[in-house]
């Protein structure tokens, strides 16, 4: 089972009427369900204007970037000849 980072959840359906979801979120992130399968976050402009963003230099990014590839490099392998 998947972990989510909200502890509040809309539909895609319920997207249909996104002030509504808008309405409940308050300033907190949403986290949006397709057949109960996460799909994505709704995260309110309120939401994101609390988190401190720090610039990072490249030499970091890189780093992180080697760190994923290494974790997904058996599914780059087998999409490589699809």
């Amino acid at each position: 089972m998947e972990t989510l980072l909200s502890n509040k959840t809309a539909s895609l359906t319920e997207l249909r009427d996104p002030k509504k979801i808008i309405a409940q979120a308050g300033d907190k992130p949403v986290a949006i369900l397709n057949r109960n399968q996460l799909e994505g976050y709704y995260v309110p402009a309120s939401a994101v204007g609390k988190i401190s963003f720090e610039a990072v230099d490249s030499d970091d990014v890189m780093n992180a970037l080697a760190r994923r590839k290494r974790i997904l490099q058996s599914t780059l392998d087998y999409l490589k000849d699809k």
